[in-house]
């Protein structure tokens, strides 16, 4: 199921027909050069520079409770369709919802950016899509499914040149969905342009009421299309300067990176939320993705960061030009990226994913000690913490729980119901390694506490004598509105219960998280620069419309219709007249 489309430009400006050179080798301005000389001659002038931008060319070194009902707005029916069963296993982990990719200058564009989506497929399994350019036409491929089930050979094939983006995402499932997956493409008055976006707009529905009542049509429900409109009505020259004003206009968190018939574009927002990073191949090839283990896959040199506020501009006349967005906050970079989304080989936000989870499961014992024969890990964001676990106490680590990789999100359940079905076919314990032993097991977050309390059961049923959970990170206490699906407040265990009760309701001997302080001492003078709103439920940009997410549920976004009716679970918070601004009822104490 794909959805194929060439937009032709609009604009019929010569300077945006030239073609993109092959093995063109592109370098980051240097110091040496004027802060201005990066800009084309009619914006040379500082008189004639918008006073809310600054230019850049150097090449930097390298216990919440709720207290309003929320039942209303809950569906009790987790299930669609008739013998399908729908793995709720699956949502008791936050989602990463995005991964994006883009490259400029290489012959095999398109492919190297299907084989950087494959190193990101962690980050969206449910959509995957590629927008190139060759000829000065954005060409468009995508589908609902794994990179792998989106393109073939003969697909891309369809998609040449030297200049392409592509996304992966997670999302629910629906019927409409495929309108949804990224990159989008739209052309207007001066061409044609395709973006892709890892993050949320947390003031989206402010920003589509007021398109639409200025006469935009949407043909989405998703917020990355409000960028595309705002890029459109802008009236800002040259045409980098529109993705700056458009972007001046979004809240909360966006790595994105554009395509037009000349230029790519990457952009991050001013608190850095989502991670975004550089590379270059070695044959010139610029490259931006989300992580450092997509660069890796396509033998691409890690560069630097994006840095918050920062957008970078690549095109074959310039070469790679840096502008930074005003004002530019202290950046709140996603705690989260380094305990669960990033993969382990990945260098996100300057700092190794792998040492950083090692690190964690030594402080688990070191201050959260306890008696015991071996050390196991929930399989796989639960294996590093689980290595320095064991390192650090002396005690082996042994693999005591089997994953299974061949498990799609829905499956047929028998007739006759089997006890914690969704966990046995995705782990299996190995009780030759469990049988008679103290067993600590060492897993990244509790959510929702319900595949826990399966996990230990299993590991008690294959022979354990003790079991003891040690969590690597701090009580996840409040929902994330930066780009991360996680539940409602009230469906968040740590939110409802203390560590006793959740002890007793998961069924373990001990129960122990990583200390919030000992993970910022951890982070030590980088601290300040992460966000901590899922354990502190103190959020950087505070949402102005409140997305309160159903049981077992997420917001199914190819639903038709008008905005606030999608859903039906997006409701609007009260007003706080000493801020005005929208605050979550949720988090009112």
């Amino acid at each position: 199921m794909a959805a194929i489309s060439n937009i032709s430009p609009l604009s019929s400006s010569s300077s945006l027909s030239k073609p993109i050179s092959k093995n063109h080798s592109y370098s980051l301005n240097t110091p040496q050069k004027s802060a201005f000389s990066l800009l084309p001659k009619t914006l040379q002038k500082p008189s004639s520079l918008p006073c809310n931008y600054v230019y850049h060319t150097q090449k930097p070194q390298f216990t919440i409770s709720s207290k309003t009902p929320i039942s209303d707005f809950f569906s009790t029916n987790k299930n669609e369709g008739g013998s399908s069963f729908i793995d709720d296993d699956d949502n008791d982990k936050p989602r990463e919802e995005c991964g994006v990719v883009g490259i400029f200058g290489d012959p095999e564009a398109s492919r190297l950016c299907y084989l950087a989506l494959h190193a990101l497929q962690h980050r969206g399994q449910e959509g995957a899509g590629i927008v190139a350019v060759n000829d000065n036409v954005l060409q468009s491929i995508t589908g609902v499914g794994l990179v792998s089930e989106v393109f073939n050979e003969s697909k891309l094939d369809r998609l040449p040149g030297e200049m392409a983006i592509g996304h992966v995402r997670y999302s629910t499932a629906g019927s409409s969905m495929l309108k949804n997956v990224q990159p989008f493409v739209a052309g207007y008055r001066f061409g044609s342009i395709g973006v892709a976006h890892n993050g949320n707009l947390v003031n989206y529905g402010a920003l589509r009421a007021m398109l639409e009542d200025n006469g935009s049509i949407f043909n989405t429900s998703s917020d990355t299309e409000v960028v595309l409109h705002l890029i459109a009505i802008s009236k800002a020259r040259p045409f980098f300067l529109r993705i700056v004003e458009a972007c001046e206009k979004l809240e909360g968190a966006y790595s994105m990176v554009f395509v037009t018939e000349d230029k790519l574009v990457a952009v991050r927002d001013p608190h850095g939320f989502r991670p975004l990073v550089m590379g270059r191949r070695s044959n010139g090839a610029v490259v931006f993705a989300s992580e450092t283990c997509a660069l890796d896959l396509i033998e691409a040199t890690y560069e630097r960061e994006v840095y918050p506020a920062e957008v970078l501009v690549v095109d074959k006349k310039d070469g790679v030009q840096s502008v930074f967005l005003m004002p530019r906050p202290e950046p709140k970079q996603c705690i989260f990226e380094h305990i669960y989304f990033a993969l382990p080989n990945s260098v996100v936000f300057g700092r190794s994913v792998y040492e950083s989870r090692h690190v964690f499961g030594e402080i688990l014992a070191s201050e959260a000690p306890v008696d015991c024969d071996v050390v196991i890990a929930v399989p796989d964001s639960g294996v590093v913490s689980a290595l320095g676990y064991a390192a650090k106490a002396g005690v082996p680590f042994q693999q005591g729980l089997i994953r299974s990789h061949y498990v799609g999100r829905t499956f047929i359940e028998p007739s006759q119901k089997i006890r914690d079905f969704g966990v046995k076919l995705k782990l299996s314990p190995v009780r030759g390694v469990l049988e008679g032993k103290r067993v600590v097991v060492v897993d990244d977050s509790i959510v929702r506490g319900t595949t826990s309390s399966k996990i230990v059961r299993l590991i008690k049923e294959a022979g354990a004598k003790e079991v003891h959970m040690r969590i690597a990170s701090p009580p996840i206490i409040a929902s994330c509105y930066y780009g991360v699906d996680t539940p409602s407040s009230q469906e968040l265990i740590s939110n409802r219960m203390s560590v006793e009760e959740i002890r007793q309701f998961i069924g373990c001997d001990s129960l122990a998280f990583l200390p919030f302080d000992s993970l910022k001492k951890m982070l030590s003078s980088d601290s300040p620069k992460f966000c901590y709103a899922c354990f502190s439920g103190k959020y950087p940009v505070m949402p102005r419309e409140v997305k309160v997410k159903r049981v077992g549920d997420f917001l199914d976004d190819g639903l038709n219709g008008p905005f606030d009716s999608i859903d039906g679970g997006w409701i609007q918070g009260p007003r706080n007249l000493n801020t005005e601004k929208e605050i979550d009822p949720l988090l009112q104490a």
